[in-house]
């Protein structure tokens, strides 16, 4: 079973910055890409960035230039650098990986989601 867990997320100050990651484990064959959402109370879960197996990334226009995806291949993992942090990225982040388990089809898999509040 293909578990994803998160981590680094807390409370920082507008203007500061925070480095999540999320590593992926289980019997996967390989990972076509990982990524992160976002969802703030009583609002709809919205993409935030993505990288591809191939580096290619992309990014939501309200965090390009602030955030960077980026993925260690070797450890399956995927982690989002994100600076210049306003009070409006507060929300919870969930990262999600779209891969292949042995004798399985490609399916999408969430982690638990990691708390992100920035302070004004």
């Amino acid at each position: 079973q293909v578990q994803l867990v998160e981590s680094g997320g807390g409370l920082v100050q507008a203007g500061g910055s925070l480095r999540l990651s999320c590593a992926a484990s289980g019997s996967i064959l390989s990972i076509n890409s990982m990524g992160w959402y976002r969802q703030a109370p009583g609002k709809q879960r919205e993409l935030v960035a993505t990288i591809a197996s191939g580096g290619n990334t992309n990014y939501a226009d309200s965090v390009k230039g602030r955030f960077t995806v980026s993925r260690d291949n070797a450890k399956n993992t995927v982690y989002l650098e994100m600076n210049s942090l306003k009070p409006e990225d507060t929300a919870v982040y969930y990262c999600t990986a779209r891969l292949r388990e042995i004798l399985r089809s490609q399916r999408d898999y969430w982690g638990q989601g990691t708390q992100v509040t920035v302070s004004s």
